[in-house]
């Protein structure tokens, strides 16, 4: 059974906060690019999406949050997928990624 765990979810939030979008110079959590953490078992699934489907640092990106989740949370079997649905759009950046858009 597949369950949101809050604590984790929290966890993991604060954790991608370091993955910076390289063309946009915002976090991927303020960016809104993060669509899904959950934690079933002893896997951890994010789902997370890129501003479009051609952007180059995809790779990047997802590397990097593997990565780092690995590093943070060794004990479980993380696996991060690139996903396309829903379309991110400009209304899913966060007011703290807005803001830190206006301030560029």
């Amino acid at each position: 059974m597949e369950k949101q765990t809050p604590d984790i979810g929290a966890e993991v939030f604060d954790t991608l906060k370091y993955i910076i979008d390289p063309e946009v110079g915002i976090n991927i959590v303020d960016l809104g690019l993060v669509y899904k953490v959950a934690l079933q078992d002893e896997k951890l699934q994010v789902d997370l999406t890129l501003t479009t489907p051609g952007c180059p640092m995809g790779g990047t990106i997802v590397t990097a949050a593997e990565q780092i989740l690995l590093k943070r949370f060794p004990n479980l079997d993380v696996q991060v997928e690139l996903v396309w649905t829903p379309m991110w759009t400009t209304d899913m950046i966060s007011e703290e990624g807005m803001n830190q858009l206006n301030g560029m």
